[in-house]
């Protein structure tokens, strides 16, 4: 008994670093993102137009937005996971962070290296989050449930949300540009590339995870 219980603590250990060392990169990744100055993922799209509009740090506004939509898993009766509680404050705390750590970029030839890093810090991070199996991020979370409410599929909720995501940000002033291009292009194999790097297996080999689903077919954490 002393021994499953070991392995057990073990393993929880080991999800939960990958929990919580998956969202300080990722919002180390989106920082980066944010020196190249090259374009941002949908979402900070609309973090970083908001963050122009209301003069507070993207990173306060990231967690705000994370609050505002887990609210709305309330209607669509969502449940959340340690992870999805934990992504509303990790991700914008290490946002913030990283950008009063890393100075401005200038010049091409510095700020695409830095997107590049950016991008594959990315996936990296998404690869170690979903492997923890704690649950969806708020954002995809809420992408979920109006899949389930309305019936439509996945990919046209996604897009749907993601399209009105980045125009309103961007009529906010948030940043679009090559690197939002180069992100939509490359998270997904990326995403799948460090899900097998960082997979960690299920004590029952046939059980799902948290949020209903392998880590190979889960989502991003957004």
């Amino acid at each position: 008994m002393s021994d499953i219980t070991a392995r057990s603590g073990t393993r929880l250990a080991r999800r939960l670093t990958h929990l919580y060392v998956g969202l300080a990169l990722y919002g180390a990744s989106s920082a980066l993102l944010v020196r190249a100055g090259l374009g941002l993922e949908p979402w900070g799209v609309l973090h970083q137009g908001l963050a122009k509009r209301t003069g507070l740090s993207i990173g306060v506004v990231s967690i705000l937005v994370g609050a505002v939509v887990l609210l709305l898993w309330i209607p669509i009766r969502q449940r959340p996971g340690l992870g999805t509680v934990s992504n509303v404050f990790a991700v914008g705390l290490a946002m913030d962070g990283t950008l009063a750590l890393v100075p401005d970029v200038h010049g091409l030839t510095a700020r695409i290296p830095v997107m590049a890093a950016g991008i594959v810090l990315n996936g990296v991070a998404t690869g170690l989050y979903i492997s923890a199996r704690f649950g969806p991020g708020p954002r995809d979370g809420l992408m979920t449930g109006l899949h389930r409410l309305t019936g439509r599929s996945i990919r046209l909720v996604r897009t749907a949300i993601e399209v009105a995501v980045v125009a309103t940000g961007f009529l906010l002033g948030g940043s679009l540009g090559a690197g939002t291009v180069l992100y939509a292009l490359a998270i997904g194999p990326l995403a799948q590339l460090f899900l097998r790097v960082f997979d960690l297996p299920a004590p029952d080999a046939g059980r799902a995870d948290v949020a209903g689903r392998p880590p190979s077919e889960a989502i991003l954490p957004q």
